[in-house]
């Protein structure tokens, strides 16, 4: 059952405890309804809880749709919580499933082009990137993500990309990105003629950081691409850029996913500061989002890292662009420190070689910073991932806070009994 949230009647599906369960359908008051969602109460299996948002005009008329209800159903309707401030939160992912959600909400590309993009005329081209859109719209959670055989063109396209890159990785990429990358042609079939399968890549993520692969058609909102990142899950692209232009994309494509940024999800350090940023977006204000989407340009993308005196890439966008990749590594472009509050107001252009980079100390460092950062955005709540469950948890109130002490004392006094199993 779908709803749209613009002026929609509200729909509610109550399952009542009884000799058998009865299914009662109720319609009430028109109200915005943005978000509506059923479990299991945690105290009576038999029982259910339903979470319901609503726009804050709406919110006027719950008392109202509350007593209604339990007029309707004998009182069998009990409100849990509510919390006002929320309702003006956006909408944001809870379970690592709630990204099938949004997954194909595409802004562009797909198995539609540009114009002005290299296969646009390229019947052929467009067919098969259509073949790749449907694996994408079809991909649910938990799946295995379907191996795709790629034409003997397409591994050529992407033998040209992987050979001319790698001549530059050992030289202007980052320690991290090149401790990895033999790794992966060891354990992922990284070669120059064989293109890698998501399927394979995202397991051994897994057993690395815990980050995943998951595929998607073509380019997601800001918002819906940094959320998958604070469940560790990669929107990653299947297809491969059309055949006349190796050295050029317009889009992110295979290469520049798997070249780029596959190999720093392998390492610990770079997953956790790119969780950092996908936590910090989760019901950010709109405003925010974009400050975070700049910020994630200028590190994910496009950043680069000291190590020791020099100057190194670590940005998916540099790692997988050959003429880019040494163009930021000389005196041409503007180089600056990170400071996330100063990088999420700079300017970019998408089309060109950028003229300004940002330099990280360390990514260590990078992920303090970002922190300070998120803790200024204006929600009415802290998240944290649990790895566990695969879910968000808002902490919002002492249980959740008292939870998050309990865990973290347990794991301070195994760093303790460990240490001094060391001395």
């Amino acid at each position: 059952m779908q709803l749209s949230p613009q002026h929609c009647i509200l729909l509610l599906l109550f399952l009542i405890r009884r000799t058998g369960l009865e299914c009662h359908l109720v319609f009430i008051h028109c109200i915005n309804l943005t978000h509506i969602e059923s479990r299991p109460s945690r105290d009576n299996k038999e029982e259910y809880e339903f979470f319901i948002s609503v726009d804050q005009a709406s919110s006027k008329a719950l008392d109202e749709v509350v007593d209604s209800l339990r007029t309707q159903i004998s009182g069998q309707v009990h409100e849990l919580s509510r919390n006002k401030q929320k309702d003006t939160v956006p909408w944001f992912p809870n379970d690592i499933q709630d990204l099938d959600r949004f997954a194909n909400q595409i802004l562009s590309y797909g198995s539609e082009l540009d114009a002005d993009h290299p296969g646009f005329t390229d019947p052929v081209y467009r067919a098969r990137r259509k073949e790749f859109a449907d694996i994408a719209y079809n991909y649910r959670h938990g799946q295995v993500i379907p191996c795709v055989d790629y034409t003997a063109e397409e591994k050529a396209t992407w033998g040209t990309v992987f050979r001319e890159l790698k001549t530059l990785y050992a030289t202007h990429a980052c320690r991290e990105h090149n401790r990895v990358f033999p790794l992966l042609e060891k354990y992922c079939g990284y070669r120059e003629d064989n293109i890698p399968q998501l399927e394979d890549i995202s397991r051994y993520l897994q057993s690395c950081t815990g980050f995943r692969l998951r595929p998607v058609a073509g380019l997601l909102s800001s918002r819906d691409f940094l959320a998958g990142l604070a469940f560790r899950v990669f929107h990653s692209t299947q297809y491969i850029r059309h055949s006349s232009k190796p050295m050029y994309t317009p889009e992110p494509d295979i290469c520049h996913e798997l070249l780029g940024h596959v190999p720093l999800f392998a390492d610990p350090s770079f997953a956790q500061f790119s969780q950092e940023i996908g936590l910090a977006s989760l019901g950010a204000p709109d405003e925010f989002i974009e400050k975070l989407a700049t910020v994630y340009w200028f590190t994910v993308e496009f950043g680069l890292c000291k190590e020791g005196d020099k100057v190194k890439a670590y940005g998916a966008g540099l790692l997988s662009s050959f003429g880019e990749l040494q163009y930021c590594l000389t005196d041409k472009p503007k180089l600056l420190p990170f400071e996330p509050e100063k990088t999420c107001l700079q300017q970019y252009p998408i089309t060109e070689f950028q003229p300004v980079y940002f330099v990280a100390e360390s990514f260590e460092d990078a992920k303090e910073k970002v922190r300070k950062f998120a803790s200024t955005i204006p929600r009415p709540f802290s998240v944290r991932y649990n790895a566990y469950t695969q879910r968000i948890e808002m902490l919002d109130n002492t249980q959740q806070l008292k939870n998050l002490a309990d865990n973290i004392s347990g794991e301070i006094s195994i760093l303790c009994t460990a240490m001094r199993k060391m001395e």
